[in-house]
C-alpha cells in the first residue's frame, strides 16, 4: 500500500528489516490460523500496553504540531487508538477471561519498553518529522498487513484481528496519517526533501522502529 509519497520511501530504507516486520512468523501464524492462542492473548496484553503509551506518543504529536490541521489529525488518531484499536483488545481479551484491570496493570516486557521509550524518546528529543517518522512503521506496517491479510487469508481463529486492520476504516486511517507526513515533509524539507540534511537522519529513525516492531513480534512468540 502507498499510503502518500513519503512512506514508500522510508519503507525501501528499511531495506529488509521491512519484509521482516511485515512477514513476520506471528504474522503468517494469524493468516493461516497456526499461531498459538496463548501466543496471541500474550501479544494483546502487550499491546494493549503498547497502545497505552503509543497514544500519549500521538498526543505528544499535537503539541509537537505547528498547525490546526496537524494538531486535529493527531488529535483524530489519539481518539481512534483510546476508543476503538483498544476497544478490540480489551473485548478480545475479556472473552477469553483477562478484565481491563488486568490488562492496565500487565508487567510491561523489556521489548515492549525498548519500542515505546524510542518513540517518545524520538518526539520529547526531536521534532514533529522525528515523531511522525518513529510512529509511522506501526500505523502503515499494520495496514500493509491488515490489507494484505484480509486478501489472502482464509479461515482463521484471528479473522477479527485480520478485518479490523484490513478494513476501510483502518486504511483510511493509514491515508489520512499518510497526507499528514507529507504535508509536513514537504512545510519543513521543501520540495525535495532527499536532498535535506534531515532526510538521512528520519529514514534511520523509520529502520529503528521498524525493527523494534521485529523485536515486538519476537516477544510476542514466547508467552
Amino acid at each position: 500500500m502507498p499510503y502518500g509519497n513519503t512512506f514508500p520511501l522510508w519503507r525501501a530504507a528499511a531495506g529488509q528489516n521491512w519484509p521482516a516486520y511485515v512477514d513476520h512468523s506471528f504474522v503468517r501464524g494469524l493468516k493461516d490460523g497456526s499461531l498459538p492462542r496463548e501466543a496471541f492473548l500474550h501479544y494483546l496484553v502487550q499491546d494493549y500496553v503498547f497502545l497505552i503509551h503509543f497514544s500519549r506518543a500521538w498526543a505528544l504529536a499535537v503539541t509537537k504540531a505547528e498547525t490546526v490541521e496537524e494538531m486535529r489529525l493527531c488529535a483524530g488518531t489519539v481518539n481512534a487508538l483510546i476508543n476503538e484499536e483498544i476497544s478490540l483488545h480489551v473485548k478480545t481479551c475479556a472473552e477469553a477471561g483477562i478484565s481491563e484491570a488486568e490488562l492496565f496493570a500487565a508487567e510491561e516486557r523489556p521489548e515492549n519498553l525498548a519500542y515505546t521509550r524510542y518513540v517518545l524518546d524520538a518526539g520529547h528529543s526531536g521534532d514533529f518529522l522525528d515523531l511522525l517518522a518513529a510512529l509511522a512503521p506501526c500505523v502503515m506496517g499494520y495496514g500493509e498487513i491488515g490489507a494484505r491479510l484480509l486478501a489472502e487469508a482464509g479461515e482463521t481463529p484471528y479473522a477479527e484481528w485480520i478485518g479490523t486492520y484490513g478494513s476501510t476504516e483502518y486504511q483510511d486511517v493509514c491515508n489520512d496519517v499518510g497526507a499528514l507526513i507529507d504535508a509536513a515533509v514537504k512545510r519543513r524539507l521543501g520540495d525535495d526533501p532527499e536532498a535535506s540534511p534531515r532526510w538521512a537522519h528520519l529514514c534511520k529513525r523509520f529502520d529503528m522502529a521498524t525493527k523494534l516492531e521485529v523485536g515486538f513480534w519476537d516477544m510476542g512468540l514466547k508467552p
